[in-house]
């Protein structure tokens, strides 16, 4: 029986799921500034979900999903990505019905893609993603790039850069769909098996291609701005003008395509460009995905969203040197010495608790200077000492470790002292 932990997953111990908590932190309050509410979906869902709503010409869906029949023979899948299942849900509970309009929903959670394992892209990782449907305003796709590039930068991320096209209406994209056939196809056999099967089926794909990037086909390419109805041209337009009034920093490129079959309109990547980050530089994705509600069985609606992985956030903090230094974890430490002063620990420590106060104290009948120690490694802001002789006069020593001062507090007032201590700290 193998104990390993299963390759492309990870075990997030003390000391490192701080970065975590802070990320989510935040990154909840900015949702919460911009009206979004929380939502969660089944970690697994019926594999048609995927299949249909991420496309069956994805990588993702031929190649990367983890996918399971059940004992009643029902095909399940892990979710690879987070946007098809709040879609679902959004149909399935008819939110499209509510009075408040659009609907704006933000998830963070786990994902399962079968691929091989590097750094930042593992099998199970996380997710932090924001979906907006039922609007078609310009305005909102504005949004959506604000509130994205809002958590980056108040997480401190300054070598990161917003990267924006337009994959047009669908008219525009079976216009340009036609060109890049007629282009690619006299040479398709010069490419990957996986480009030869996307010519017909989804020729916007070989575009996203990593092993034919260098093809000079590639570089010929008909560009989708090329095609672009003055409907489509117009939105695009107008979504930069929003991002200009913001002052919000864009780099517009006609090659970005996303790897998922609902795109639509917008489409953008927010990438990396500090050194020591590594060569895969895209932390973010997303796009407007119109269109992708009717294949749920919901009314026509317009949607559009983002996810980032948390691992890669966590490697361009750590690159650019921005992982904050989260301090002392707890307030106080009880050190005692003798059987009664002991057993009073238990109740005192209880008492800190109830007030707010995060404590600890020996489990292991350490000695005095053991016990001190201890409060040095879990570097508290406060140690109480106790002895049988301070319990027996009513008293309690109290040493404000950062400048050593130390303090006589009557043990019946020692509550009160800490909470005023460790707030006024604050």
């Amino acid at each position: 029986m193998s104990m390993q932990i299963p390759r492309g997953t990870q075990d997030l111990l003390p000391g490192e799921i701080e970065i975590w908590q802070y990320i989510e932190q935040k990154s909840k309050e900015i949702c919460s500034r911009y009206n979004y509410k929380e939502i969660r979906t089944p970690i697994f869902e019926h594999t048609e979900v995927f299949a249909r709503g991420v496309g069956e010409t994805t990588d993702i869906v031929q190649k990367e999903m983890y996918t399971f029949t059940d004992r009643g023979e029902r095909s399940l899948t892990l979710r690879p990505e987070g946007t098809a299942g709040v879609v679902r849900s959004f149909v399935g509970n008819k939110l499209y019905g509510e009075a408040s309009q659009p609907t704006k929903l933000f998830y963070t959670g786990p994902m399962f893609r079968y691929e091989r394992p590097q750094a930042g892209r593992m099998r199970q990782f996380v997710q932090f993603g924001v979906e907006a449907l039922g609007s078609a305003d310009p305005a909102i796709d504005a949004e959506v790039l604000a509130l994205v590039m809002s958590i980056y930068y108040e997480l401190g991320l300054t070598d990161i850069k917003l990267v924006l096209n337009s994959l047009g209406d669908k008219e525009s994209r079976e216009a340009h769909r036609n060109a890049l056939i007629n282009h690619f196809k006299p040479s398709i056999g010069e490419f990957c098996s996986d480009c030869q099967n996307r010519l017909e089926k989804n020729p916007l794909r070989i575009l996203d291609c990593k092993k034919d990037r260098e093809h000079p086909l590639m570089q010929t390419a008909p560009s989708i701005h090329d095609y672009y109805t003055e409907e489509s041209a117009a939105y695009f337009k107008e979504v930069k003008q929003h991002l200009d009034q913001m002052n919000l920093p864009y780099v517009v490129d006609p090659t970005l395509v996303r790897g998922l079959d609902y795109y639509n309109h917008t489409a953008f990547e927010v990438m990396a460009e500090g050194e020591g980050f590594g060569a895969i530089t895209t932390l973010c994705g997303g796009g407007r995905y119109n269109g992708l509600v009717q294949e749920f069985g919901g009314p026509e609606t317009p949607g559009i969203g983002f996810a980032f992985s948390i691992e890669r956030l966590i490697m361009a903090l750590k690159a650019q040197g921005k992982v904050p230094d989260f301090g002392n974890q707890l307030d106080c430490f009880l050190v005692t010495l003798g059987d009664a002063a002991k057993a009073k620990s238990v109740e005192l420590l209880y008492q800190l608790r109830q007030a707010g106060i995060r404590c600890d104290k020996d489990y292991l009948d350490k000695k005095m200077k053991a016990q001190f120690k201890a409060a040095d490694r879990l570097n508290v802001r406060y140690t109480a000492i106790l002895g049988d002789n301070e319990l027996n006069e009513n008293r309690i020593n109290v040493k404000n470790m950062e400048t050593g001062e130390q303090v006589e507090v009557a043990l019946d007032t020692f509550i009160t002292y800490m909470k005023e201590q460790v707030e006024g700290g604050k």
